[in-house]
């Protein structure tokens, strides 16, 4: 009885045994990043010149990284809208993340505001000729008025917001697809089935281009280093530790009071689950370096796609939470050290309109320092001489707004979805505990990729709830 029992489970099929779990190397990747980062900033101390010529190298990487934005925020938006039964989600959606970042940026100006006053950053500053035209040079250089920016939002054609990598002209077809696949119905299954596979794709690609972030990293932080120096650092860092002091209460204060009341997450385990992303993002001093990896991560976390694919893209033009402590605390640095102090009256006049002139923005870097020159020239004109004081560190200060202008819209993210019930709150538990590690080399699950293969449709009723589930 044994010996046949024993016959008859060798000759029962079994499952294959699972094959060994590949080690994730990308740790290495990072840990380069931060090698890449230090050795930038020696090699941008000792040889400053040969530095200043390492420029390109950072600017390539962050434009091969940008050039993958479009195509990803279409993919995510497609997917996420065409699978909706219902366009007044979408609807609600959108309208609900606009009103959020209308309310944050008031709470940031208000923030900046604060600090700024208290602690008159540029008091002893003394302004010389040489930085005269600088901030006429950047107020040329500035975005367009409110009716060219929203004029601006529709491309020239199909297919251009794709080649001139506008987010919010990408934003915009990748609505008008989703809702028209929505429209056809199961005549539109397929289409979204070539989109999923495109999407697959591209976040592969992404993940290639990613192994390049040492070289890029190195590059661009020696070219900071080589053309700032240390003279610049000592001579404005008052502002610069105001500055970076202030985004930090903020990202603590507010942001992590929402997190923790509104879905019930410590912010410091999210933050911790987008480490790698910060550190992109200090090393390119762009937050746009990070947008697709973003999109993938809050995904991956328990957020919806319609909530990602909206709120992401959307929060990159609209919710510049460290652009607007930046506006406010160069503006009164400026108007301290040019001895030409505003009223609170003056100051908040400018800074509203430094908020609508901020919109667009997309965190760029460099971005900022034009919106201040334009706001300061369209307000009080004779402060606009004293925009070359802060140029020198605007680099280090774009850092501090890039992460948190990125912290923003992550939270952003978990926030909206959470109020709209979009959320899987255990896949979020156990995403930042570490249960649920998220696939470096592909940037999406597997069960996702699986759907591709198994799942023909989408079904027609619940369809909200099934997107919840990453």
């Amino acid at each position: 009885m044994t010996s046949s029992r024993r016959a008859a489970v060798a000759s029962t099929p079994t499952a294959p045994a699972a094959p060994a779990a590949k080690r994730d190397r990308t740790h290495y990747l990072y840990i380069a990043v931060i090698i890449a980062v230090v050795l930038g900033i020696a090699v941008g101390f000792a040889a400053p010149d040969f530095a200043k010529e390492l420029k390109p190298i950072g600017t390539g990487f962050v434009s091969l990284i940008k050039m993958m934005i479009s195509p990803i925020i279409f993919c995510t938006i497609v997917l996420g809208v065409g699978s909706v039964r219902k366009a007044a989600k979408v609807g609600k959606v959108g309208g609900l993340a606009l009103g959020y970042f209308i309310c944050m940026s008031f709470v940031a100006l208000a923030i900046g505001l604060v600090v700024g006053n208290i602690i008159h950053p540029g008091s002893g500053m003394h302004l010389t000729e040489a930085v005269k035209g600088v901030g006429h040079t950047q107020a040329e250089a500035a975005a367009e008025g409110p009716v060219d920016f929203i004029l601006g939002i529709i491309p020239t054609t199909f297919v251009s917001a794709f080649t001139e990598g506008q987010v919010l002209q990408t934003l915009l077809i990748a609505l008008l697809v989703g809702f028209a696949l929505q429209a056809m119905g199961r005549a539109g299954q397929p289409v979204l089935k070539g989109v999923e596979h495109i999407q697959k794709l591209v976040f592969r690609i992404l993940g290639m281009i990613m192994w390049a972030a040492p070289v890029g990293a190195f590059g661009a932080m020696a070219a900071v280093i080589g053309e700032t120096g240390m003279d610049a650092l000592k001579a404005l860092g008052t502002i610069m530790l105001g500055f970076y002091i202030t985004c930090a209460l903020f990202i603590v204060i507010v942001l992590g009071t929402l997190t923790k009341l509104v879905a019930k997450v410590s912010l410091f385990q999210l933050l911790k689950y987008l480490g790698r992303e910060f550190l992109l993002i200090v090393s390119t001093s762009s937050s746009e370096s990070a947008l697709p990896r973003l999109i993938a991560k809050m995904e991956h976390l328990g957020v919806s796609r319609p909530v990602v694919g909206i709120t992401v893209p959307t929060g990159y033009s609209f919710n510049l939470d460290g652009t607007m402590i930046y506006l406010t605390m160069a503006s009164l640095f400026i108007a301290d050290a040019m001895d030409q102090p505003m009223s609170i009256g003056q100051q908040i006049g400018l800074l509203l309109f430094m908020m609508v002139a901020s919109k667009g923005a997309a965190g760029v870097s460099g971005s900022g320092i034009a919106v201040l020159a334009s706001g300061l020239q369209s307000h009080k004109p004779a402060l606009v001489d004293g925009v070359g004081l802060i140029i020198g560190i605007d680099r280090f200060m774009s850092e501090a707004r890039a992460v948190t202008n990125f912290a923003g819209n992550a939270v952003a993210t978990l926030l909206i979805g959470t109020w709209t019930g979009e959320v899987d709150k255990e896949r979020v538990n156990r995403v930042l505990a570490g249960e649920l590690p998220f696939d470096e080399k592909t940037l999406l699950d597997s069960d996702e990729d699986d759907a591709v293969d198994v799942a023909p449709e989408v079904p027609e009723q619940g369809g909200e709830k099934e997107l919840a589930k990453a």
